[in-house]
């Protein structure tokens, strides 16, 4: 049929979770005879994978589907992701738009997009969550990158931090079963991805709805022969207690890479943001993990939120002062934005968006001196380092096991192997180092 012959394209927003979502999608339209469009402006039809954490998302999304009608206004725009699912009233009405799935409606992509090709009629398909929601049955054989790959083993989420509109737009939590993952892990590797980012939208919580936890799927993706590395997306911090902790330190494949959602350094603001752990017990966990890991082998990225509803200058202060106190690898700072639907939109004590301005940059340049401060505690290490492609200049990067992104020279392309890399320096926001000849006897 005529649609067979179509192009397609994906754009993605969001977390490491749409991108595994995008990957699938991609996949599906592929198996089901459409072709990836080399310009993806261009394309016939144009999937947009969206992300509603914040208010920037949303006008990013909005943004590019006028650009997109704009440009190609013949081409069927579908819509799917957190927005649709989390504001399904708001989005039915997007006049630019042709086809409106939810998070829950993805397997009906090809049934919905047939359907429309034959009627031209806009279709709204979003199903809203329910306590019985299964794991979506999704899984993927390839990937963008060629030497990593995103593997979502979960989820939803159960928390309803007062700030967070995601657990409307993902539902509660649901885990991949572990004969399922083994299966996806298995294909991966024969395919050649030599190392897995196991991820979720509270990778936490993973097992908590099927009896299992989440050192299980991670014992369970180092033991697959030909994946050599296995790291974690963003986590929730109490959940790595001294068991997981130890579970986790005893395997050779496991990437001491931690990134473990902050938020907030003050405990006064963690209780208005709905947060279960105190500054003070965040703190012992990165102690307990550095103290697991090896200290400078270990890497603790976070992410902070300054300007919640209600933060004083005192409260600020706490939180920055305790965000140079911990010492983090890399930080993701950013401003509080108001969500409609969630408690902490509803507070009388909204902070101007001014302050909240000059709160992020304070809180950057913080956190930008912590982030050099780790490159540079990294030189006169010996470590392997995964290859990904050159840079501009010809240099090769890739990066360590616990993240670390390092440049090399080399005559002799280097894409997908590990080698012993010796770092010697920084520049920019990288190390510097080179490859470890070994004499043969």
């Amino acid at each position: 049929m005529r649609f067979m012959l179509m192009t397609f394209s994906v754009f993605n927003f969001g977390c490491k979770v749409n991108q595994y979502e995008s990957q699938v999608m991609s996949d599906i339209m592929t198996k089901n005879g459409y072709t990836l469009s080399e310009n993806k402006e261009n394309a016939d039809i144009i999937i947009i994978n969206s992300c509603t954490v914040t208010s920037v998302s949303d006008n990013k999304v909005l943004k590019l589907i006028r650009h997109i009608k704009r440009i190609n206004e013949n081409s069927i725009v579908v819509l799917t992701g957190c927005m649709p699912q989390a504001y399904p009233e708001r989005t039915a009405e997007f006049e630019n738009v042709d086809i409106v799935l939810g998070n829950s409606s993805r397997n009906d992509l090809i049934d919905t997009l047939n359907e429309f090709l034959k009627s031209h009629v806009k279709t709204v398909n979003i199903h809203k969550y329910t306590r019985n929601s299964d794991f979506e049955n999704m899984s993927v054989s390839e990937f963008e990158e060629r030497t990593r790959a995103f593997v979502k083993i979960e989820d939803g989420c159960n928390r309803f931090c007062s700030y967070c509109i995601i657990p409307y737009a993902r539902g509660p939590v649901r885990s991949k079963p572990l004969n399922i993952l083994v299966s996806e892990l298995k294909t991966l590797a024969k395919n050649g991805y030599k190392e897995i980012v196991l991820v979720g939208i509270n990778l936490s919580a993973y097992g908590q709805d099927i009896g299992l936890h989440l050192c299980d799927a991670v014992e369970a993706a180092c033991s697959i022969d030909g994946i050599e590395r296995v790291r974690l997306g963003s986590l929730e911090p109490e959940r790595m207690d001294s068991e997981s902790i130890k579970r986790l330190s005893k395997l050779e494949k496991f990437c001491p890479q931690f990134h473990l959602s902050l938020q907030s350094g003050c405990t006064a603001t963690l209780k208005r943001m709905n947060r279960h752990y105190t500054a003070d017990e965040y703190e012992k966990i990165v102690n307990d993990l550095r103290l697991a890991f090896g200290g400078d082998d270990c890497a603790i990225t976070t992410d902070v939120m300054v300007g919640f509803a209600g933060e004083t200058e005192e409260e600020f202060s706490e939180s920055l002062e305790f965000v140079k106190k911990i010492g983090f690898s890399k930080v993701h700072v950013f401003p509080y934005s108001q969500r409609e639907g969630t408690a902490a939109a509803k507070r009388p004590d909204q902070i101007d968006n001014s302050i909240k301005a000059h709160r992020s940059r304070i809180m950057i340049d913080a956190t930008n001196q912590s982030r050099k401060e780790f490159l540079k505690s990294q030189c006169g290490r010996i470590t392997p380092v995964l290859f990904e492609q050159p840079d501009k200049n010809g240099l090769w990067q890739g990066y360590t096991k616990n993240y670390t992104p390092v440049k090399v020279k080399s005559d002799i392309p280097l894409n997908g192997l590990i080698k012993d890399v010796k770092i010697i320096t920084t520049e920019d926001d990288c190390c510097i180092g080179e490859i470890i000849c070994y004499l043969k006897i």
